[in-house]
């Protein structure tokens, strides 16, 4: 790692004990003369006196000596872990796997084969290989090869098996996305909100995006650029009482909204904008809480990244979300915007 701002990132694995950080580097302390992992359990130095490298032979040249309690000169056992379990779920990627014969395979119970998914990763074993055999069907599909033929390539027992999941992880039908997404169909419609002008856009799933800009010509680059390939047409008349529902999102005290989505997201994005949209209007939580909620209180980052990733605004929430000090963090439609709308909804929910 080089610059500052790479150390600075360093540093908060270590103050966060962020274990999937081992595998990244290693620090020091001159103070003590000894080097740990990111997530030793030992009480935190001085940041003044921590050094990193990106190897323990690196740090043992410098002079340091392995900690005791973390043993960063051996091979991070929970990794060698989880990468037998990986390559195992890999290897029988086009069927289904038990729980139970995956901890067999690395000498685990199933529970603590389950923790080590989620813990590390963010996601149980069965979505990491969902997750792999929707990567093989993109990846053959993309290539030309037929969708019949490889479904059962990548392990779908069915074509229905695979179209369950399409929409969700792909974004598309299989057909569609063999074509490079060009048969896609997305209307939008843009009108002034009390955060400047709102695009809404939908496929035939669901709304695929929402977003906030100064300028409409904004907007709809925004929307070409995410959406290459598809066929975008502007269609202000039908998309009418859908931008009313979400317009009253912003203005009206709590509606029940019912929006199909068509959001592509990672399996750890789909849990972090679920538990976004469990926070109640007028609440915030920090990164950490929302980490802590999905059981993995070391992912704040990760769910920083997530909340980043987030294209549908409003209806997903990721403006409840703030720093662990109550201050107001990074919003992909602007700090501005995020204060507005927390204030927004604090006052509907003062008034009710």
């Amino acid at each position: 790692m080089t610059g500052d701002h790479l150390w600075d990132r360093a540093w908060k694995m270590v103050v966060e004990r962020t274990a999937t950080a081992d595998a990244m580097f290693v620090y020091a302390v001159r103070t003590t003369g000894i080097y740990c992992r990111p997530s030793c359990p030992s009480r935190r130095p001085l940041r003044a006196s921590v050094e990193f490298y990106p190897t323990s032979e690196l740090a043992e040249r410098a002079g340091y000596r392995a900690c005791k309690r973390c043993t960063p000169s051996q091979e991070h056992p929970q990794l060698r872990t989880l990468s037998a379990a990986c390559n195992f779920l890999d290897r029988h990627e086009d069927q289904p796997v038990k729980l139970q014969d995956l901890g067999n395979a690395v000498g685990l119970s199933p529970f603590h084969v389950q923790k080590i998914f989620r813990r590390c990763l963010g996601i149980t074993p069965r979505e990491y290989q969902q997750t792999r055999r929707i990567e093989r069907f993109r990846r053959q599909v993309s290539q030309g090869k037929t969708v019949t033929a490889t479904l059962y390539e990548a392990g779908f027992g069915s074509s229905s098996r695979v179209y369950e999941h399409a929409n969700q992880q792909l974004g598309m039908t299989p057909a569609e996305l063999r074509r490079g997404g060009k048969n896609i169909k997305i209307r939008y419609s843009i009108c002034d909100s009390p955060l400047d002008k709102m695009l809404v856009a939908v496929t035939d799933v669901g709304l695929c995006s929402i977003s906030f800009g100064m300028l409409e010509s904004e907007l709809e680059d925004d929307l070409a650029t995410r959406f290459s390939c598809a066929d975008i047409s502007r269609d202000q008349s039908s998309l009418g009482s859908l931008v009313q529902q979400v317009l009253s999102h912003l203005t009206e005290h709590s509606v029940a909204l019912d929006l199909p989505l068509d959001v592509r997201a990672t399996a750890f994005q789909k849990r972090v904008w679920e538990a976004l949209q469990q926070i109640p209007r007028g609440e915030t939580r920090s990164y950490g809480e929302i980490a802590e909620s999905l059981g993995q209180p070391s992912a704040a980052r990760a769910v920083a990244r997530a909340c980043s990733q987030n294209p549908v605004a409003v209806v997903i929430p990721c403006h409840r979300v703030v720093g662990s000090n109550g201050k107001l963090t990074g919003y992909r439609w602007g700090l501005e915007r995020k204060q507005k709308l927390l204030g927004m909804e604090r006052k509907r929910s003062e008034s009710a």
